[in-house]
This record gives C-alpha cells, sequence and structure tokens, in this order.
C-alpha cells in the first residue's frame, strides 16, 4: 500500500538543492526580498520614528512621537511602537517591522543587550513585538540600518566595503562588506566612539578616559562651546550673545547655525572636530581598508565645515599616504530617516522568510489532501 511518505518522495528528494539554492539567495538578499511594503521604527533618546516604506526605499506615510522616559519600564516604549504600527496598519498592507535600536543588538537580533538611553538590559525586544504584533519583526542596531539605507538608496550605492560613521550624541557606526552588515561574534560591531584615541583624556559614559567620541561628537562640540562661553572668553562673544549669557541653552545646531554665519569660534570648533573626526577615520581604514566612508548623523549636517577638515586630517593620518588608494569620505544622503528606511528594508528580508514558510505550509497541506485523496480512493476500489 502506498504511503504518505511514498507520495511526497520526488518532493523529498529536492529538498537538499532546495536548501543550497536558498543559502545563494541569502548572500543575494535584497535581489530577492519581496517587493511589498513594511514598516521601519527608529528609536532614539528623544524620538520614535515610524513609517510605511515601499521596496525602492520611498517613505509611503511616517509618524513620530516622544520617547517615554527612561525610568519607566520597556513595555512602556513596547506600548508606543505597537501603537505606531497599528496606526500606520490600519491605511497600509504591512508585511514586516523592523526595528533599530540605540543600542547593542545580540547576533540574533532579537534582545536589545543595553540602551544606554532606554531601561533596556537584556530586552527580548523581537519576541516581544512579535508576540503582540500579527507580522514577522526584526531587531537591528540603528547604525546598521543607517549602513543599510545609504548602502541600497543613498550615499554607498554601488560600494563593496563601506564603512558608517554617525554623529549624534556620541558616535556610532557600521561595517557593510559584499552586501552583509558585520554585526561581529557577539552582535556588537561598529562601536567606533569608544576607541581610546587620547590616553587619560575626557572622562567618557562608558567608563573608560579618552573615546573618540569624547573628542568628535555633538556633544564634544557643545561641551567646547560651552566651556568657553562659562569662561566668558572674547572669542566666545558671538554665541554669549545669542544666548543672552544662558551656557546651557547652547547647543549643536545653534554653533552650526552661527559657523556658516561666520563666527569664528564656531567654525573653529567644528574644524576640531573635523579634525578628530579625521584621525578616527584613518585608524579605521588601517584596521578595515574600506572604498568609503559614509558620515552621517545629526552632527553632520555641518556638511563641508566637518568633513572638509576631517579629509585633510584623514590624508595627513592615513597609514602609507601616498602609495594606497584612499577611500572615499562622503556625507550621507537619507539624512534622519535614515534608520528608518534601512530598518524597514531590512525587515523586507524576514518578509521573504515568512511568505516562504507559509508557502510551505500550505503546500504540506496540499500534499496531505492528496495522500488522503489517493488512500480514499484505494478503499473506495477495495
Amino acid at each position: 500500500m502506498s504511503t504518505y511518505r511514498d507520495l511526497t518522495a520526488p518532493i523529498g528528494s529536492r529538498r537538499a538543492p532546495v536548501l543550497r539554492t536558498v543559502g545563494t539567495r541569502e548572500r543575494r538578499s535584497h535581489l530577492t526580498a519581496p517587493r511589498v511594503p513594511t514598516v521601519g521604527i527608529d528609536i532614539g533618546g528623544t524620538k520614535v520614528m515610524a513609517g510605511v516604506v515601499d521596496a525602492d526605499g520611498n517613505i509611503l506615510e511616517k509618524l513620530r512621537t516622544e520617547t517615554p522616559d527612561k525610568s519607566k519600564s520597556p513595555k512602556v516604549v513596547e506600548d508606543t511602537i505597537v501603537e505606531l504600527v497599528l496606526d500606520l496598519s490600519d491605511r497600509h498592507d504591512v508585511h514586516a517591522v523592523g526595528i533599530g535600536a540605540a543600542g547593542w543588538v545580540d547576533a540574533d537580533r532579537n534582545r536589545v543587550l543595553f540602551a544606554p538611553h532606554l531601561s533596556w538590559r537584556n530586552e527580548p525586544l523581537r519576541d516581544r513585538l512579535a508576540s503582540r504584533l500579527s507580522v514577522p519583526v526584526l531587531v537591528d542596531n540603528d547604525a546598521n540600518t543607517a549602513a543599510w539605507a545609504e548602502w541600497r538608496f543613498g550615499a554607498g550605492r554601488g560600494e563593496d566595503h563601506l564603512v558608517m560613521i554617525t554623529l549624534g550624541t556620541g558616535i556610532g557606526g557600521a561595517i557593510l562588506e559584499d552586501g552583509q552588515v558585520k554585526r561581529g561574534k557577539y552582535g556588537v560591531a561598529g562601536e567606533f566612539g569608544h576607541m581610546q584615541v587620547v590616553p587619560g583624556g575626557h572622562r567618557c559614559p562608558c567608563g573608560n578616559r579618552g573615546c573618540w567620541e569624547q573628542y568628535s561628537s555633538g556633544n564634544a562640540l557643545v561641551r567646547e562651546a560651552r566651556e568657553l562661553a562659562a569662561a566668558d572668553s572674547p572669542v566666545a562673544y558671538g554665541i554669549i550673545e545669542h544666548v543672552k549669557g544662558n551656557v546651557s541653552d547652547i547647543t549643536g545646531p545653534m554653533i552650526t547655525e552661527l559657523a556658516r554665519e561666520g563666527d569664528a569660534m564656531c567654525i573653529e570648533l567644528l574644524q576640531d572636530i573635523g579634525q578628530w573626526l579625521g584621525v578616527g577615520i584613518a585608524n579605521l581604514a588601517a584596521a578595515l581598508d574600506p572604498s568609503c566612508f559614509v558620515i552621517g548623523g545629526g552632527v553632520s549636517a555641518a556638511d563641508d565645515l566637518l568633513i572638509g577638515p576631517a579629509r585633510d586630517a584623514f590624508r595627513r593620518h592615513l597609514t602609507g599616504r601616498g602609495y594606497r588608494p584612499e577611500a572615499r569620505l562622503v556625507r550621507a544622503q537619507l539624512g534622519p530617516e535614515a534608520g528608518m528606511v534601512g530598518a524597514a528594508d531590512l525587515a523586507r528580508l524576514v518578509a521573504r522568510r515568512f511568505r516562504r514558510a507559509k508557502r510551505r505550509r500550505v503546500e504540506r497541506h496540499e500534499r496531505y489532501e492528496r495522500y488522503a485523496k489517493a488512500r480514499r480512493t484505494i478503499r473506495e476500489s477495495l
């Protein structure tokens, strides 16, 4: 008598080639992902931004809300994410959700190991959200998602070896090689901001001294400006007048604005930040040898006031300068939406696997129905 295994043997015999094909497709993941809309979410210390993104990186709709206070439980942030996704799902056919989190995400892209601006400590964010939403969820570091977006749709298109530097409150980063984000053994690669560049230098919130982000970041820029203003330095009179003597009102965007208007101190501060940026990039070039560095984050809005000095310092400190090809230094193109767009695009890969799994379940059911029909036919013929 025929058995279910006998009836399905031809399909089973093709299992190994199919698995090998899937493995090949993983290496060409962005080319084979389904062209379906997905939601990307960028979670920072001050805002949660969510948007529906199509397969070409276009934002169909975007929502933004404040990040719940970090003293609140992780569930409060999860509730905010769920509300945004459900709101967008009312108007769009959403197939997956991607999360770009400002923190360390494990290699399985499930747990947020540590988020400095949120109360997430070894938090199983992916599983918690997947249990509350009806679509698959992917979680990654926000710098990784931003780098992916720039590689797919922005300044890094066509590059095989790309490093992204995100300059904000601190410094984040990501590495892309041959269409793959390099996350490291434990998922926390790319924390470039905590390379020590000045032994015994400024204290960093991470606990060490002399970290790169203490010399080239939004915090470093504001710290230097406030110190000069607090000391009533003659070079700081312009910015002191601008804030009417309230030193604590000095911000990074304000410094950039005054620099564009010609304030000499603000221009000099951005040059200092840019020079330290170039020193760190030269170190990364010695270690990673990429073809392109993409500079993103809020501080990159200063454009050539920052990136010009960075290029000069990079060329001056590059190991083997004059005898090796130099990587390009370019400003990111996608702006503050890069993390959200990248998270949505990475989620499209999860949507593909989800759709394949669903298709396999349907195929198994159809094969069982054929088997059951064959059994009924055999019984009827007896």
